[in-house]
C-alpha cells in the first residue's frame, strides 16, 4: 500500500470507499432476513465497493475480517450491519482504529432491533425495513468526516449522595483505595432504612449489628467527609470536574462541643412524633434519630422548638454547646466524578381507600411493623396494637399493596422485597407468640434470592404462617377495632371471611419524592417506573448516561440489600477506575456554532438540558451562542430549535442527515 493510500485510509478526505458487513447475530437476523440478498442489495448502492457477511460479526473473527478487508480494499469508510449502536459500536470502531482508520468513519445499521426482532413474523417486511436502514448508513457514511476524541484531566475525588447502606458501602470502598469522599445526607444521621429494620432475612442477622459498625467505620476514616444533615443544591461542569454546592441545614447545637450526652432531653418540655418511629412514638424537639445515630451530636428541630432555654442553660448543657443563632452553610467542592444512592420512600397507602390504612387503628404498613418488631423500636419489640396496646392473638399481612397493581393507583412493577420482608415478621411474631394466628394474603410469592425459597417454605412448614393466594375484596373494622377480612382462596376456590386483631400492608418502594430535582441537578435520566436509568441494563447496570455519574442501591430500581451493596461496590468501583486513569476521553460528538450565522437570540440556551450552552460577547460577531464541548451530550435539541441554523451536531451535522433523508440510492 502506498503513502497516499495510507493517508486516504486513515483521513477519509478522498471519494469514500464504504465497505458494509452484514451480521447474521445467528438466528436473530438471519432467522427473519435473507442475508445473501441483503448484501446483493447493498453492493448496487452508490460508492459501496465491498460488502460481505459472517455469522458473528463482533467475534474476533468477524473483527479481523473487517481489519483485512479494510486493508485489501483501501476501505475508508465502514458500516456494519447488526444489533443496536449501544451495544457494539464501541467494539467496531476500536477495529477501525486498530486497522488505521479514524474510528468516526463508522456506522451502524441496526437490523435486528429495528427490523427482524420487531418484524419477526413479517419478514419480507422485515427485508425492506433492513435495506433502508443499510441504504440511510450509506448515504451517512458518504459525508463522514474524521473527528478526534478530546481528553480531559480527572480530579481524584467522589461525591456520594445518600448516605443508606449503598452509599456507605460505596464510600469506604472508595476511601479504602485512597481517593477522597464527600458523603452527603439529607438527615442527621447515615444507616438510611436499614437503620429502621430489625433483622434481615434470610439469615435473621441483627441489622443493627450489621449497619453499626459500618456507620462507624464511615464517620472514623479520614479520606471521608461526612456531611450528615446538608443537601447538594448545585452542579455544575463536566466528568472529572465538577463543582459542588453543598448546603448544611444548622443543627442548633455545636456539633463539636456536644458531647452527646443526652441530658438535653430529659429536660426539653416539647415532643412530637419522631419520624423514624413513623410516627408509633414521640420524640422531644432537641433529638437524636435512634440511639446507635452516627454522628452521635444532637440537633435542635426549630419547627418544634418553643425556645424556651431550658436546654442551653449551663446547668442543663455542661458543655455550653446549644447554638439558637446557627446560621446554614454553604460549601463548594469539586469531585472527579458522582455517586447516587438516594434510596427510596415507602409506597403511600393513604390513597387506597379499600385497605383502611388512615381509618381504622389496626392498620398499619410493613415499615410500621419494623419498628414495632425491633428491639430499640418504640416498644422494645413487643408488637401492640395501636387502638388498646393489647398484644395481637391474630394478623392477616396483605402482599403488593403499591405494587403491581397500576389500575388501583399502585405501580406496574414488582417491589422484590415484600413478600420477604412479610414472611420474616410473621416467623418473629411466631417465635414471641406461637400460639397466634399468621396469614399472609398473596398473588405469587417471589423468592428471588439465595436462600429465599428455603426461608419461605421453612415459614410455612415450621412455624405455621398460613399463605392464602387472592386478593381481598373487603375490608372493615368490626368490635373492638377488629379487622374483618373478607377475600377468596383463588386455590381453594372458595370465599373467606377472617377477623383478625391487626392487619398489616406490605407496600412496596418507590422513587423518592426528591428524585426530580436530583435529576435536575445532575442532568442524569429516570426510567418509566421513576427511578435513575441506567446506560445499558446489562453491560453498563451502575452507569448513567452523564459520564461520571453513577447509580447505586434502590435508586436504580427494587432491591434487597446484598443487591444494593454489590451493585455500591459496582458503582465504587466504575468510578475508581475512571479516576485511576487521571484523565478520560471525551467523545467528540458535540455542538458547535456557526458565529456568522448566530444572532444571540438565547434559543440554545434555553433549550440545552445540560447547561453546556451560554451567550458570550464577540468583538466581531457581537452577542453570539458558546458550547462548552465537554458538557455538550451532542443531543441536537439546541440545532432543531435553532431559527438561524447556526449550529451543527459533529457526527450527525445538517448535511448528513440531509444526505440520509434525499441521499442516493
Amino acid at each position: 500500500m502506498t503513502e497516499t493510500e495510507k493517508e486516504i485510509i486513515v483521513t477519509g478526505n478522498e471519494k469514500p470507499r464504504i465497505g458494509v458487513f452484514v451480521c447474521h447475530c445467528g438466528v436473530n437476523i438471519a432467522g427473519v432476513i435473507p442475508i445473501e440478498d441483503l448484501v446483493e442489495y447493498a453492493k448496487t448502492l452508490p460508492d459501496v465497493v465491498f460488502a460481505t457477511e459472517y455469522k458473528f460479526m463482533c467475534s474476533d473473527v468477524g473483527q479481523t475480517l473487517i481489519k483485512e478487508k479494510i486493508q485489501e480494499q483501501n476501505l475508508n469508510r465502514v458500516i456494519v450491519a447488526a444489533c443496536s449502536p449501544r451495544m457494539h459500536e464501541p467494539t467496531f470502531r476500536l477495529v477501525l482504529k486498530e486497522a488505521g482508520l479514524n474510528q468516526f468513519l463508522f456506522e451502524m445499521a441496526n437490523i435486528r432491533e429495528h427490523s427482524s426482532w420487531v418484524h419477526m413474523k413479517d419478514p419480507e417486511g422485515a427485508y425492506e425495513i433492513a435495506k433502508d436502514h443499510i441504504r440511510l448508513a450509506v448515504n451517512k457514511a458518504r459525508e463522514l468526516v474524521p473527528l478526534e476524541v478530546q481528553t480531559v484531566e480527572v480530579d481524584p475525588s467522589c461525591l456520594i449522595i445518600g448516605g443508606g447502606i449503598a452509599g456507605m458501602n460505596a464510600a469506604l470502598d472508595l476511601a479504602t483505595e485512597g481517593y477522597k469522599v464527600y458523603l452527603v445526607e439529607k438527615t442527621p444521621t447515615i444507616g438510611g432504612h436499614m437503620a429502621q429494620l430489625d433483622k434481615t432475612f434470610p439469615t435473621m442477622d441483627c441489622s443493627a449489628c450489621i449497619l453499626t459498625p459500618r456507620m462507624v467505620d464511615v464517620a472514623r476514616n479520614e479520606n471521608i467527609e461526612l456531611l450528615t444533615y446538608s443537601e447538594v443544591t448545585d452542579v455544575t461542569g463536566y466528568i472529572g470536574n465538577f463543582e459542588v454546592t453543598i448546603l448544611k441545614k444548622p443543627h442548633y447545637v455545636d456539633q463539636e462541643k456536644c458531647t452527646g450526652c443526652g441530658v438535653c432531653i430529659d429536660h426539653c418540655p416539647v415532643s412530637v412524633g419522631n419520624e423514624f418511629d413513623l410516627g408509633l412514638a414521640t420524640r422531644k424537639a432537641i433529638y437524636i434519630p435512634f440511639p446507635q445515630a452516627v454522628p452521635g451530636q444532637y440537633t435542635i428541630d426549630m419547627d418544634s422548638c418553643i425556645r424556651c432555654g431550658i436546654c442551653a442553660s449551663p446547668d442543663v448543657c455542661e458543655p455550653e454547646a446549644i447554638v439558637y443563632d446557627d446560621e446554614p452553610e454553604e460549601i463548594k467542592v469539586k469531585v472527579g466524578t458522582i455517586i447516587v444512592a438516594t434510596g427510596w420512600d415507602l409506597y403511600d397507602p393513604t390513597e387506597l381507600k379499600q385497605y383502611g390504612y388512615g381509618r381504622y387503628p389496626n392498620v398499619i404498613t410493613g415499615l410500621q411493623m419494623e419498628r414495632l418488631l425491633s428491639s430499640f423500636g418504640p416498644l422494645l419489640g413487643k408488637p401492640v396494637r395501636p387502638s388498646d396496646l393489647k398484644e395481637p392473638h391474630s394478623i392477616a399481612f396483605l402482599q403488593c399493596v403499591g405494587s403491581r397493581n397500576f389500575r388501583e393507583g399502585g405501580n406496574k412493577y414488582c417491589s422484590r422485597v415484600c413478600c420477604m420482608y412479610a414472611t420474616k415478621q410473621a416467623r418473629q411474631y411466631k417465635e414471641k407468640h406461637p400460639d397466634a394466628e399468621i396469614y399472609i394474603f398473596y398473588m405469587d410469592i417471589r423468592a428471588f434470592g439465595k436462600g429465599y425459597e428455603e426461608f419461605y417454605e421453612s415459614a410455612g412448614r415450621n412455624y405455621g404462617i398460613n399463605y392464602v393466594r387472592g386478593r381481598i375484596a373487603e375490608v372493615r373494622e368490626g368490635e373492638d377495632h377488629k379487622i374483618i377480612i373478607r377475600s377468596e382462596d383463588t386455590l381453594l376456590q372458595q370465599p373467606i371471611e377472617l377477623e383478625v386483631d391487626m392487619f398489616v400492608l406490605s407496600c412496596g418502594l418507590e422513587p423518592r419524592a426528591d428524585a426530580d430535582k436530583i435529576t435536575s441537578l445532575l442532568r442524569i435520566q429516570r426510567s418509566g417506573d421513576g427511578f435513575f436509568m441506567e446506560a445499558h441494563p446489562k453491560l453498563r447496570p451502575v452507569d448513567t448516561l452523564t459520564e461520571g455519574i453513577f447509580v447505586a442501591g434502590v435508586a436504580q430500581g427494587p432491591k434487597d440489600i446484598p443487591d444494593a451493596v454489590a451493585q455500591a461496590k459496582g458503582a465504587a468501583s466504575s468510578a475508581a477506575a475512571l479516576m485511576a486513569k487521571g484523565e478520560v476521553e471525551v467523545e467528540p460528538f458535540f455542538a458547535v456554532v456557526s458565529p456568522e450565522r448566530c444572532i444571540g437570540c438565547g434559543m440554545c440556551v434555553e433549550n440545552c438540558a445540560y447547561g453546556a450552552v451560554e451567550l458570550v460577547e464577540d468583538r466581531r460577531f457581537g452577542t453570539i451562542a458558546s458550547i462548552n464541548q465537554a458538557l455538550c451530550k451532542g443531543c441536537g435539541a439546541c440545532a432543531g430549535n435553532c431559527r438561524c441554523s447556526a449550529i451543527n451536531i459533529k457526527g450527525f451535522t445538517a448535511e448528513q442527515i440531509f444526505e440520509m433523508i434525499t441521499g442516493r440510492f
